[in-house]
């Protein structure tokens, strides 16, 4: 049940920053210190894009955050939502979902609004009031991909 998770930003729990960017490098391959740069950048107030995460206990089982680009050709649509990721065994309970409203909702009182995300599923952002906004060139990648918005 979503009630034994706890939603948090990172600011709210700092001390988590080392354990966040190792579980999203594990979990996106994207270098450790990409992370840790961005998760600094948001703790010492330099940007306001957050990192939010899906706690059982101590564990991280569900994370996204919000960056300027996330490896794609439409420098002008930003910030995106990146690193959406649930733990297989905490799947299908509503945790991405909660993860991306609070996202939103985080951003909207800062003022940010719309947030785009690149993305191949189609259907499961829909259903957070996500919309298909264009395909995108990826960086490094042969197809495009799917770009949406949230307004």
């Amino acid at each position: 049940m979503l009630s034994d998770y706890s939603f948090i930003t990172l600011r709210d729990r700092p001390e988590l920053m080392a354990p966040a960017a190792a579980w999203f490098h594990e979990k996106w391959g994207v270098p450790e210190q990409a992370y840790l740069d961005c998760m600094s950048a948001y703790l010492s107030r330099e940007t306001e894009y957050g990192w939010y995460l899906c706690l059982v206990g101590q564990r991280i089982v569900g994370g996204l955050g919000v960056i300027e680009n996330d490896f794609h050709d439409r420098k002008d649509l930003a910030p995106n939502v990146c690193a959406v990721y649930t733990e297989e065994a905490f799947r299908r309970q509503g945790i991405a979902g909660r993860l991306l409203n609070l996202a939103v909702e985080d951003m909207r009182a800062k003022s940010i609004s719309p947030l785009y995300l690149v993305t191949d599923h189609t259907g499961f952002y829909e259903r957070y009031g996500w919309e298909f906004l264009c395909m995108a060139q990826g960086d490094g990648e042969s197809e495009k991909t799917r770009m949406y918005i949230h307004r």
